[in-house]
């Protein structure tokens, strides 16, 4: 687990890592700590994001991912799942602007099914708008989840052996992983979580194979660019072998 005590992180602009995921974790337990709905919580949340965002730009991350919305996130009451449609939206609606010209492009991952209309849309009109931009991608991962991901990557391969696109010898692991609905994006170098859970949860699950992992007790909405700095510090001191010596 990180600890984020200390003075100013120092970090080496030569070891950066390229792609970074983040579970935003411990919105409701924030908000209930200072007697706030759950709602509240996720909207500081989400004013949070916007800053990592910005600092993750700053740093020269080239990519960053963030579990919005799991698929197992539709057991909770109906009242906050609204809530947080409704957040996304704004946050989709708004962040071209709140991005004060800064090139980032954005993606969202996830089954889109199910999802309500007016956030597909939203969804679609940002992405198409976004597409040419090279800085930045922020990819949102909205209804997502890994075993969902790898089940519907392996159904989609198993259609096209079956229709002769691919060839038995074509099912591979870079053929799988094309399938994925992260295809084209380069595996998480670093995956933070928040508020001290010490578990995947169900995000990219083949993608982490071999990226570092960093716990912090912080809640999401307490987390700041020092915590960030602090989680790549603790990067850039670890050895990545991948399975070698």
């Amino acid at each position: 687990m990180g600890s984020n005590r200390g003075s100013k992180t120092e970090l080496n602009p030569e070891a950066m890592p390229r792609h970074i995921a983040i579970i935003m974790d411990g919105n409701g337990r924030w908000a209930k700590k200072r007697g706030l709905s759950r709602s509240m919580g996720h909207r500081e949340g989400s004013r949070i994001l916007k800053k990592i965002v910005e600092e993750c730009y700053n740093l020269g991350i080239r990519y960053l991912t963030v579990f919005a919305f799991s698929c197992e996130n539709w057991s909770r009451p109906r009242e906050e799942v609204d809530q947080l449609f409704k957040l996304m939206m704004e946050y989709l609606k708004n962040s071209e602007k709140e991005l004060r010209g800064k090139p980032v492009r954005i993606r969202v991952i996830g089954d889109r099914s199910g999802l309500p209309e007016e956030l597909v849309s939203e969804i679609c009109r940002v992405e198409k708008n976004t597409e040419h931009i090279e800085g930045l991608d922020l990819i949102i991962a909205i209804n997502y989840g890994g075993r969902q991901d790898i089940l519907n990557a392996c159904r989609t391969l198993l259609d096209d052996y079956k229709n002769g696109r691919i060839s038995e010898s074509g099912i591979t692991l870079d053929s799988l992983s094309d399938r994925l609905w992260t295809a084209g994006i380069p595996d998480p170098d670093l995956l933070i979580r928040t508020s001290g859970e010490i578990r995947f949860s169900n995000f990219l699950l083949w993608q982490c194979a071999y990226c570092e992992l960093y716990f912090t007790d912080t809640l999401w909405p307490d987390f700041r660019k020092k915590h960030l700095h602090d989680a790549i510090a603790h990067y850039q001191r670890r050895e990545r072998r991948f399975g070698g010596l």
